[in-house]
């Protein structure tokens, strides 16, 4: 092995030797050393070169990056900037001017972020739903007096949300499909509960309108009136959830008991599977529930179909408030037997 490394290093300072010179015989060792240092030196000077080039060429590359960057930045601003009014409503509603001395549209708009970051939401848990129903049934109101006068009509989004989808569904109909109701098909019974409240919302909505002039300007026309725009905005969130299929399972067998009971009219029977949707009966499980592999007394009682449902959130509480509200006027408009109705005298 060593003669090897030997034979090597000897090839190596002869062809050293030839590229120093070729026509001499003898060199001197100073010569070699020198080019040697000459390589070396021609070997550096092409690598710093190429490293300058490649850091040209990530420099420039950085820049048109940083460059695009901030064009894009530059779009999404200006196309995030909210309307001046929105600005304005937003504003008003958190109590801060709606412009500073020498500020501009944009920079409210970045003071409206800011606020909104720091605070968000600060004043929703304080709206009066009650309150703008009634306003906007006395917008409606107005907007009828002004076209039986032959004003023009104003056309607002409040008035497009307060109308009731009408198909010509008639509780014959809806009676006829909810035969099979309640046999495990879960498409049938969400579209049979779509239809008898999308039913009741349309008797009630009409109702309310075909009220004489001097009964709709009294105070008592216009809460139920209110109460029934409460109430259609309320359920709008479970509506949405019957038509897309997507009812959780612990509700829809509650909804398909208590629609099966209101279309047989046991009014009863109904507001009991209603009392035992929204309140529940489920025990508090206080302390220890598994006690080594047998389990305590009652424990079965902890579930989801004896859960309040009333106390998950907000949404929830609101179209259970809701559906309470259609079985009371359902009672109304169809009525039964005493016995077979809550507090009959009450709603008659």
């Amino acid at each position: 092995m060593d003669f090897l490394l030997a034979e090597i290093d000897r090839k190596k300072k002869q062809i050293d030797q030839n590229e120093v010179t070729s026509n001499k015989k003898y060199f001197r060792r100073g010569d070699l050393v020198a080019k040697q240092a000459e390589d070396y030196r021609k070997k550096q000077e092409e690598r710093l070169q190429q490293k300058e080039e490649r850091a040209g060429k990530r420099a420039a590359d950085d820049d048109i990056f940083a460059a695009f960057k901030r064009k894009k930045d530059e779009n999404e601003a200006k196309s995030a900037l909210i309307p001046r009014e929105e600005v304005i409503r937003r504003l008003r509603e958190r109590g801060e001017p709606i412009r500073l001395f020498a500020e501009s549209d944009e920079e409210a708009c970045q003071r409206l972020r800011r606020i909104e970051m720091l605070a968000p939401e600060i004043n929703k848990g304080l709206r009066n739903d009650f309150k703008a129903a009634m306003e906007r049934v006395d917008q409606e109101y107005l907007a009828e007096l002004i076209k039986q006068q032959g004003g023009e009509q104003q056309n607002s989004d409040s008035e497009e949300s307060s109308q009731v989808e009408e198909d010509g569904t008639t509780l014959e109909d809806i009676k006829e499909l909810a035969i099979n109701m309640g046999k495990g098909d879960e498409n049938l019974d969400q579209d049979v509960i779509l239809k008898f409240i999308q039913f009741l919302l349309g008797l009630w909505a009409k109702d309310c309108k075909t009220r004489s002039d001097d009964s709709k300007r009294s105070l008592e026309a216009k809460l139920a009136g209110a109460t029934q725009r409460q109430t259609e905005s309320y359920l709008k969130p479970l509506l949405r959830k019957l038509k897309n299929k997507k009812t959780p399972q612990d509700i829809l067998g509650a909804l398909t008991t208590i629609i099966m009971n209101l279309l047989d009219r046991e009014y009863v029977k109904a507001n009991d599977s209603y009392l035992q949707m929204a309140i529940g009966n489920a025990p508090w499980p206080i302390g220890v529930t598994m006690v080594g592999i047998h389990a305590r007394t009652g424990r079965e009682k902890i579930f989801a179909q004896n859960v309040a449902h009333v106390l998950n959130d907000e949404t929830q509480r609101k179209y259970i408030q809701g559906l309470k509200r259609l079985m009371t006027f359902c009672q109304k408009k169809f009525p039964a037997d005493p016995s077979k109705s809550v507090e009959y005298n009450a709603v008659k």
